[in-house]
């Protein structure tokens, strides 16, 4: 309604108001006015009631013009309660006309925080040296890792209450922390009839927009004498200011706090002194015999000294990225006044994260470029060994696949040894492109070695290799942990002489005693599973050979700038023609015999299925159906006329071998099998994956799995069998019912998971990241590496930066005696 009909209504209500007032004022006797009675007054008024009313309102004016009439004839308790429906029905009128206008949230002052000295602090001065820090908690805090005064102010807090968050009664909403300014109406302290050691203190308060109870529980003997609770009462009389802080609950009577931290302010306006109530609240990972608010103090006693650290970025880069000094962002992620500063803190420190990684990666790659490396050239014209072995192949390569083999091969011809990944999704022919890179190592009188995560998937990779290098006259040998001791020392010495070619093998490859004669190329086959020293050890084998690594995890660009931002990055993103597409559904654990049927079928044209499970026996802690029983179940009762084999890692190589090839044969149809088949087992004519628990897998270990079907002609299928109604779970595996980018796949799963799920691995290499998230902070991330980039063309060795060296070489110290611990 305008300002204009609002006056109106007003305008109109006031003298019958004020006429009513006068009324009972005289007892209700029909007050005789100058031109006529009280009566008579009312009843000419709300016969012709102000214009703009409703129809409902209008009628019950008229109702009550007509009970004025007879006004004068009424007993006088009826007159009392006529004038009080009338009053009631203009106040009605005139609210419902009013815009209700937000009442503002209370205000807070907050008392500044004690200063604690602590002017002869450094970074590493022991937490038992500070003051106010005991020994007994400092041995408390030595059990979360916490040694000296750097350890506790890099002890970051893992989430916050939002105890700033003011409102006023009316706007509590169940489920959020907030915190109110209130008037004490009532107080009640009282034992409990329940248990005599229980007391209960109960608030009602009132601010201007409702009311509110407020319950705090008090466990302990001592709080239920009557003593205590007198004592409560007179701390909050009525007519008393509180401010309180809490978790708001639904309960009964709407929303409610349960044990709050409360305070009485001094007067209405007064500071509250809690470090706690009205703040944003830190809160921190504990340990047994260490609560929070101890932990609190310990870090307010260090605190202060952060201020004077040194600053490690130069003041012009700092300034240029808008970031806040080092001293008040910890100072902040630790005490921030609000979200805001919160932020901005939070920011700045993950940014410091980031340069200092990238800082690394960009000194590890330069001094990899610094080192000389045996420049790998091909015969120009000619037959070479490449172009013979890409004639063996039934298919020519894909664009992409030539693509990243011209990336490779410039690379190889250099004097500097080549650090390049190449990543490509299931069956995009990696092995193809790292082929043809070893054959243009040996065609240029240097030996290869191709190096995989697992014997079964290192003894495959030899046998396809095997079919195609005799053709070539080319010698290639397999090293692996089950290699026969016999076998192994000629095989060595061959090495060692250089009649061998090309040696394939797993971690084997590392051990001192394989010596190779001229190595040219090394090939690191699921890059993610081996750290970056054991891929130094393999380098230091030869006259630093160049380095290919392949994944066929996808890894966003964010985690791949963090994990091998010392490496160029191919990708081949290109299927070969003639990929059947494999179609993903999800089935409850009760839809079980749907998915053994569709393995009938699919064995019954000829083809077979892998049956995946997390777990190679039962666990007692987790209800989840084992590789072990679920393989004598398939083979006794549900598939009584098939061969069922069975595969997990805890077989030798030489048992893993025969299941595997029992299966490439079809000998076996059916591999009931745990993760071990995750990577390269490779059998054209599966066509069928039963999945069980998926909602146990990462998403990119899922599509890693699923790969493993659909590479012959025959429609795939992959079947995901789940537990439970966890909606989460439900959600990521719709991702991947829906999905065949393993791009878009991995993004998700590193945001749910993290990295190091999503690697499957907590790997040397994996950066040590304490505050930053790689699935939220890609920006930062971008413009640390950009920083590094610009700092490392300037001053290679951080001469000029002597703050970031020694931050550099500090959390070199950390990564090497956190690596000798474990």
């Amino acid at each position: 309604m305008g300002a204009s009909a609002l006056g109106a209504v007003d305008a109109w209500c006031t003298p019958l108001q004020l006429a009513c007032r006068l009324e009972a004022e005289a007892g209700f006797g029909d007050l005789q006015g100058r031109r006529d009675r009280f009566s008579g007054f009312v009843s000419a008024s709300l016969a012709a009631p102000v214009a703009g009313l409703e129809a409902a309102e209008r009628q019950q004016l008229a109702a009550l013009a007509r009970d004025f009439g007879g006004y004068g004839e009424l007993a006088q308790g009826s007159r009392q309660g006529l004038v009080r429906k009338l009053r009631q029905a203009l106040h009605e009128l005139r609210c419902r006309r009013r815009e209700v206008l937000p009442v503002a949230p209370p205000r807070l002052r907050l008392a500044a925080p004690a200063v604690h000295s602590a002017a002869r602090l450094t970074a590493q001065t022991p937490l038992s040296d500070v003051a106010g820090i005991g020994p007994k908690t400092a041995t408390r805090l030595a059990a979360l890792g916490l040694l000296v005064v750097r350890d506790l102010v890099h002890h970051y807090p893992r989430d916050y209450l939002d105890y700033a968050h003011l409102v006023r009664i009316a706007a509590l909403e169940p489920g959020r922390t907030a915190t109110i300014v209130a008037t004490v109406r009532r107080c009640h302290a009282f034992g409990s009839p329940r248990n005599p050691n229980l007391a209960i203190l109960e608030l009602h308060l009132q601010d201007v927009t409702g009311r509110l109870k407020v319950t705090r529980f008090f466990a302990g003997r001592r709080f239920s004498s009557p003593g205590w609770l007198k004592s409560q009462q007179r701390l909050y009389p009525v007519g008393a200011t509180v401010a309180v802080s809490g978790l708001v609950k639904e309960s009964p009577y709407g929303p409610g706090f349960a044990d709050p931290l409360l305070e009485v302010l001094e007067a209405p306006g007064a500071p509250v002194r809690s470090e706690q109530i009205g703040r944003f609240v830190p809160v921190y990972a504990l340990t047994e015999g260490l609560n929070g608010e101890t932990l609190a103090r310990a870090i307010d006693a260090v605190l202060p000294s952060a201020i004077r650290w040194p600053e490690p970025l130069p003041e012009p880069l700092r300034l240029e990225l808008g970031l806040v000094g080092r001293g008040e962002a910890l100072q902040g992620l630790h005490r921030p006044a609000d979200r805001e500063e919160l932020q901005r803190c939070r920011r700045r420190l993950v940014f410091d994260e980031f340069l200092l990684l990238q800082l690394a990666l960009g000194q590890r790659r330069e001094r990899l470029r610094r080192s000389p490396a045996p420049p790998l050239l091909l015969p120009v014209g000619g037959e070479d060994l490449v172009s013979r072995f890409l004639a063996l192949l039934p298919f020519p390569l894909t664009g992409a696949q030539n693509r990243v083999l011209a990336e490779i091969r410039a690379d190889m011809e250099r004097p500097q040894p080549m650090a390049r990944l190449v990543q490509g999704d299931v069956g995009s022919g990696k092995t193809v492109v790292a082929l043809a890179a070893l054959l243009g190592a040996i065609q240029a009188g240097h030996q290869g070695g191709l190096m995989a995560p697992t014997e079964v998937l290192a003894a495959q990779h030899f046998h396809k290799l095997a079919g195609w290098l005799p053709q070539l006259n080319v010698s290639i040998e397999l090293l692996t942990g089950s290699t026969p001791a016999r076998r192994r020392r000629q095989l060595l010495q061959d090495l060692a002489n250089g009649q061998v070619n090309l040696l394939v093998g797993t971690h084997a490859l590392l051990e001192d005693p394989v010596q190779f004669d001229r190595l040219g190329l090394v090939v690191v086959d699921e890059q993610h599973r081996f750290g970056v020293r054991q891929r130094n050890r393999l380098l230091a084998k030869g006259l630093q050979p160049h380095l290919l690594t392949m994944t066929a995890t996808p890894i966003p660009r964010t985690l791949a700038l963090s994990i091998h931002g010392d490496l160029d990055i191919s990708q081949i993103d290109e299927l070969p023609p003639g990929r059947t597409p494999i179609r993903t559904r999800l089935l409850r654990g009760s839809e079980r015999p749907s998915a053994w049927e569709l393995v009938r079928q699919e064995v019954a044209k000829g083809q077979r299925a892998y049956v995946v499970l997390p777990l190679v026996e039962e666990s007692e802690k987790l209800d989840l159906r084992s590789a072990v029983e679920v393989h004598r179940h398939l083979d006794e009762e549900v598939f009584p006329a098939l061969a069922v084999g069975l595969l997990h890692g805890r077989m030798t190589g030489e048992e893993k071998q025969r299941a595997i090839s029992a299966f490439q044969e079809g000998r076996s149809q059916v591999l009931v099998s745990t993760t071990v088949v995750e990577v390269g087992v490779d059998v054209p004519e599966a066509s069928v994956m039963v999945i069980e628990h998926a909602e146990r897998f990462g998403l990119a270990q899922l599509h890693q799995l699923r790969g493993r079907v659909g590479r012959g002609a025959a429609a795939s299928h992959c079947l995901l069998l789940h537990e439970g109604d966890n909606a989460m779970a439900r959600q990521r595996l719709e991702l991947l019912a829906r999905s065949s980018d393993g791009f878009e796949i991995a993004e998700m799963d590193l945001r749910l998971r993290g990295p190091g799920q999503v690697l499957g691995t907590r790997q040397s290499g994996l950066p040590d990241l304490a505050l930053a998230s790689l699935s939220d902070d890609g920006a930062v991330l971008e413009e640390a590496r950009l920083a590094a980039q610009r700092i490392l063309a300037a001053d290679p060795g951080l001469e000029r930066h002597p703050n970031l060296r020694d931050a550099l070489e500090a959390q070199r110290r950390r990564s090497v005696e956190a690596a000798q611990l474990n």
